[in-house]
């Protein structure tokens, strides 16, 4: 993922599971919203839709997201870090490890269902997400570009054998027999962003045993894009096909921060096409925005899918 600001190295994790219960709140846009949302259902009326999705399109379903109002300070760890550094990546997996456990169940929202109904009527050439919680997935929709990866696979770097991040948990329950339960005897556990826990028993952390690939004792990771690393090129290509095949892109709950997502909406705007920002405060793609309406997302995505008509013709 390619980070455009300064950040400490540290190294905590990144997974994107929930860290918190789903977020209360109405359904309903607001009367100041309302006018707004009018005007972008006019402008996407007769078009079909790329969708760049981020973080804040998960915050409903209790996912944390990285830079939105009210989100916790942290800097993540990056890619060299992980494989360079073999105690930050053991405290990664301990930490993370806790995290699954605890961490791992996360539904998706009203947000997610309705762009899987968008998808569903005709109206999308394709989502394109930075998550990798699989929520679009879990809502139904099926024409998704998972960008930064997925959050239930894990990777062997050596071999690149591929195993579910549930069989893992079992390998690393086994390996670290007790481990869990000595730790919350110490107290409650804080769980963290990104299916981290805030795990500080330096001993404890320092006696866990990472697993290693069962095929050729390689280096495992999250099947996921970490900071540092370059988003595979095959997704990057599918992602343009989608907004080349699209009239129009929507970018749903995503502060365009890094240049991964960024450059969809600038490219789509040099491409002529109009670009709709659906996210809770300022964005880094701001000024390639036709239209932006600074709420959250859900709501917004469930008025669009009630009022957009089905069978939207075929982008050009």
């Amino acid at each position: 993922m390619d980070e455009t600001t300064d950040r400490p190295p540290v190294g905590i994790g990144m997974t994107g599971f929930a860290s918190s219960p789903p977020l209360a709140g109405s359904l309903e846009p607001s009367a100041e919203e309302l006018p707004v949302l009018a005007r972008i259902a006019g402008l996407l009326q007769d078009a079909k839709l790329a969708i760049l999705t981020g973080a804040g399109l998960s915050t409903d379903s209790g996912v944390p997201d990285y830079r939105g109002p009210g989100s916790v300070p942290r800097t993540p760890m990056t890619y060299q870090e992980f494989v360079g550094d073999g105690v930050l990546r053991q405290r990664y997996w301990a930490r993370n490890h806790l995290g699954w456990r605890h961490l791992r169940h996360a539904d998706p929202n009203a947000g997610h269902y309705a762009l899987a109904a968008l998808e569903r009527h005709g109206l999308t050439s394709g989502i394109i997400t930075q998550n990798v919680d699989r929520l679009h997935e879990s809502a139904g929709a099926v024409n998704v570009v998972d960008l930064h990866g997925r959050f239930d696979r894990v990777v062997c770097l050596n071999c690149r054998r591929v195993i579910s991040r549930s069989h893992l948990a079992d390998e690393l329950e086994s390996l670290n027999p007790g481990f869990v339960e000595l730790v919350e005897a110490a107290g409650p556990i804080a769980a963290a962003p990104d299916a981290d826990a805030a795990l500080v028993q330096e001993e404890q952390i320092a006696r866990f045993i990472i697993a290693e690939c069962e095929a050729c004792a390689g280096m495992l990771k999250p099947d996921f894009v970490f900071f540092g690393e370059n988003v595979p090129k095959d997704r990057v290509d599918r992602s343009y096909a989608m907004v080349d095949a699209a009239d129009a892109l929507l970018v749903a709950g995503s502060s365009l921060t890094v240049m991964s997502g960024l450059r969809f909406p600038r490219y789509a705007k040099k491409c002529g096409k109009p670009v709709v920002i659906i996210n809770r405060g300022p964005t880094r793609g701001d000024d390639t925005a036709s239209i932006k309406l600074d709420a959250g997302v859900s709501p917004g995505l469930r008025y669009l899918a009630a009022r957009l008509p089905t069978g939207a013709k075929s982008g050009g």
